[in-house]
């Protein structure tokens, strides 16, 4: 029986140090790094999203930044779509081990536990004409309306460009007659086995690193980074700037904010986000929680990670 390709996770709440323990972790046992963050998935917002910096991703090679505009809508099903190839290309075209590394409970979730309607056939002859009409002119926009018809709620959730979702959408509908979003989903075994450490720390001195952290992404120019994307023609509604830091930007720049409102804001917010990221994780039995100020935290990761060799 094959053994399922071992991945390794690294998260921890906002501002716990994930970024440079990955970074030696992945130097010293020649892993690359996969991006599991929500939003250093878009292209242009690189300081309001702590993503690692140029000089940082020629120390490791990284994957899964940059992946769409920001005007551009990006699911939690395409992530884990583009994560899983990802996974696949690198351990059977290069024998190449990757680490995960972020803070977007979703991602991991959807990683870790994959959802689908494996209990519906597929319908090969559907697909193919589904996937021939999609190939038309227009053939994106009249897969929507067919799905439109068949289920709005599906529709309205699903983006144009996830062509593979809509089609199975409208497959799972047809063939049960029962709207996609009324399924009951039943989570699938995920082909891989899944190794996750958390960093944590206590409060007060996460709290700090988190209101230093936004102050540091001030002076590094987060100001002149939202006026860009807003120049550029994103909408200051867009999805990608609710984001923590970008939103409290725009207010600012609408002169509806201070800038010392701003940063409070951001600070405050923040905090609350990293509260949140702690009890998610905190929650989930498989996480393992690692001290991130110990001085031997680098070792024994290390040797977490390694045991999944012989687990």
């Amino acid at each position: 029986m094959d053994h399922k390709i071992i991945c390794r996770v690294l998260t921890g709440p906002t501002a716990s140090g994930k970024t440079e323990i990955s970074l030696r972790l992945a130097e010293r046992n020649h892993w690359e790094i996969a991006c599991m963050d929500s939003m250093q998935i878009y292209r242009g917002m690189n300081i309001g999203t702590a993503k690692p910096t140029p000089a940082e991703q020629l120390r490791v090679k990284h994957h899964l930044l940059d992946l769409c505009d920001p005007g551009e809508s990006f699911s939690v099903a395409m992530y884990r779509e583009k994560a899983e190839t990802l996974i696949r290309e690198k351990w059977n075209r290069e024998h190449r081990e990757l680490l995960f590394v972020g803070g977007t409970g979703l991602y991991l979730q959807a990683l870790m536990h994959p959802m689908g309607m494996g209990n519906v056939p597929a319908d090969e002859n559907l697909r193919a004409e589904l996937r021939e009409l999609a190939q038309t002119q227009d053939g994106k926009q009249a897969l929507h309306h067919i799905l439109q018809d068949l289920d709005p709620v599906t529709a309205q959730r699903l983006p144009l460009n996830d062509v593979r979702r809509v089609i199975r959408a409208i497959e799972v509908s047809r063939t049960t007659g029962i709207p996609f979003s009324e399924q009951a989903p039943r989570e699938e075994c995920s082909e891989f086995e899944w190794r996750v450490a958390a960093l944590e720390m206590p409060r007060d001195q996460l709290y700090e690193r988190i209101n230093q952290r936004v102050l540091h992404m001030i002076d590094e120019g987060l100001e002149e980074e939202v006026r860009k994307l807003l120049r550029s023609g994103i909408s200051p509604h867009a999805q990608c700037m609710q984001a923590l830091g970008y939103k409290e930007m725009v207010l600012y720049l609408e002169g509806i904010w201070t800038l010392e409102k701003a940063i409070e804001e951001i600070q405050k917010g923040s905090r609350h986000y990293a509260k949140r990221q702690g009890t998610f994780l905190r929650r989930e039995p498989a996480v393992h929680a690692f001290q991130a100020l110990d001085s031997d935290t680098g070792n024994l990761l290390d040797q977490f990670y390694s045991s999944a060799l012989s687990a």
